[in-house]
C-alpha cells in the first residue's frame, strides 16, 4: 500500500522527472536543489519522488524540498521497502504527464542530461515522423564513479545481457531514461524490470536510442545494493525476460471498416 503526502497537479505537465529513493536522506536535497536549475529549460514538468520505505529522516527532508525548492513536488511514500521497480511503477501510475524521465537521488547523475534525452527524442521525431514508435532513449554511462568490484560485476552483466539478450545496450542499468508513460505501463511487472527495459521496450517495438552521459561520485553514503546477490537474482530475471523476449506478441493498432 502506498500513500501520497503532496498531489497537487501541475498545469499540463508534459514530462514527468521521476526518482526513487531509499535512505537517502543526505543527498536528496541537493538532487533536488540541482534538478531547479534544470527544470526552467524543460518542458512543463511534474516531479514525482517515491521514498520506498526508508528508514531514516529522507521523508522530512523531501518535506523541505517540496515547501522551499519544488513545490511541484509529488512525495510518494511506500511503508516498507518494496524495490525500486515498484517504486517506480508507484511514480509512473501516479503521473499525469505521457513522457517520463528518470534518474536516481544519489547524485550520481546530472540532471542537465535530462534536456539532452528530450534532444534526441526531437532528432528522431522529426527525422522519422511523430507517428512513428516512440523511442526509448537511454544514457549510458561510460567512466562509471563506483567501485571495482561494482564496475566488474556490472560489465559482466552487462556482457551476459547482451549476448543472451541481443537489446544492443550496453549500459541497461543507467537510471537516466526517457520514455513514453503508456509503453511502461504496458509491461509485466515483476522486481528487477528496470534493468530489463531496452530489452523489453523494444519487443513492444520502441526504437533504442543511446547517448553518453556523465556519471559522477556518490555525494554521501554507500549503495544500497550488494554485488552478489544482485548477480543472482538478475541470473533468474535475464532467463524470464528471455522467455518473454520471445512470447511477447505485440497487438497492431486497432482497424475497423
Amino acid at each position: 500500500m502506498t500513500s501520497t503526502l503532496t498531489a497537487s497537479k501541475p498545469h499540463n505537465p508534459l514530462l514527468a522527472v521521476v526518482i526513487t529513493v531509499f535512505n537517502e536522506s543526505d543527498n536528496i536535497l541537493p538532487v533536488c536543489e540541482e534538478l531547479c536549475t534544470v527544470l526552467t529549460d524543460l518542458p512543463p514538468a511534474e516531479v514525482i519522488i517515491v521514498d520506498d520505505g526508508s528508514t531514516d529522516t529522507t521523508q522530512q527532508k523531501l518535506l523541505e524540498a517540496k515547501a522551499h525548492l519544488l513545490p511541484q513536488l509529488r512525495i510518494i511514500v511506500h511503508p516498507t521497502r518494496m524495490g525500486k521497480s515498484a517504486a517506480l511503477r508507484s511514480a509512473i501510475r501516479a503521473a499525469h504527464a505521457p513522457w517520463i524521465a528518470t534518474m536516481d537521488g544519489d547524485g550520481q547523475d546530472n540532471p542537465a542530461f535530462i534536456q539532452t534525452m528530450l534532444a534526441a527524442r526531437h532528432t528522431y521525431e522529426t527525422t522519422h515522423g511523430v507517428k512513428s514508435p516512440a523511442p526509448l532513449i537511454v544514457g549510458v554511462r561510460r567512466k562509471r564513479r563506483d567501485s571495482f568490484s561494482r564496475r566488474f560485476a556490472t560489465r559482466f552483466a552487462n556482457t551476459l545481457r547482451q549476448h543472451l539478450l541481443h537489446d544492443h545496450c550496453p549500459d541497461t542499468g543507467g537510471p537516466l531514461k526517457l520514455f513514453q508513460r503508456d509503453l511502461f505501463l504496458t509491461l509485466p511487472h515483476f522486481e528487477g524490470l528496470h534493468r530489463f527495459l531496452p530489452a523489453l521496450m523494444q519487443s513492444y517495438g520502441a526504437p533504442l536510442i543511446c547517448i553518453e552521459t556523465q556519471h559522477r561520485a556518490r555525494l554521501h553514503g554507500h549503495s544500497k545494493y550488494n554485488n552478489i546477490n544482485r548477480a543472482l537474482v538478475g541470473i533468474f530475471d535475464l532467463l524470464g525476460v528471455l522467455w518473454l523476449q520471445k512470447r511477447t506478441r505485440p497487438l497492431p493498432p486497432l482497424s475497423e471498416r
